[in-house]
């Protein structure tokens, strides 16, 4: 079955940077648009960015320009890459293929001010 994993979260100052990672298994990974979504403390879950298996990338506005998703179809392994980080990124982020409904157990992005 699906199964994903990720992992890079942790705790950074604003500004600062980190680098998000989810290894997928259970699929054919290169065929796959993965995602990246965060849900902020008491809010709803919110879909950051997407990537197809060609490299065509969207992100949502609150991000763009500091956050870049990437993928290495070899590895099956897709990242988000976090830069000028904020307060407001604060959140549990986890990674999905569009396709299946498998949730992993996300990873934790503390930005302190």
């Amino acid at each position: 079955q699906v199964q994903l994993v990720e992992s890079g979260g942790g705790l950074v100052q604003a500004g600062g940077s980190l680098r998000l990672s989810c290894a997928a298994s259970g699929m054919i990974f290169s065929l796959n648009v993965m995602e990246w979504y965060r849900q902020p403390p008491g809010k709803q879950r919110e879909l950051v960015a997407t990537i197809t298996g060609g490299g065509s990338t969207t992100y949502a506005d609150s991000v763009k320009g500091r956050f870049t998703i990437s993928r290495d179809n070899a590895k099956n392994t897709v990242y988000l890459q976090m830069n000028s980080l904020r307060p407001e990124d604060t959140a549990v982020y986890y990674c999905k293929s569009l396709i299946y409904t498998t949730w992993g157990q996300g990873t934790q992005v503390t930005v302190s001010a």
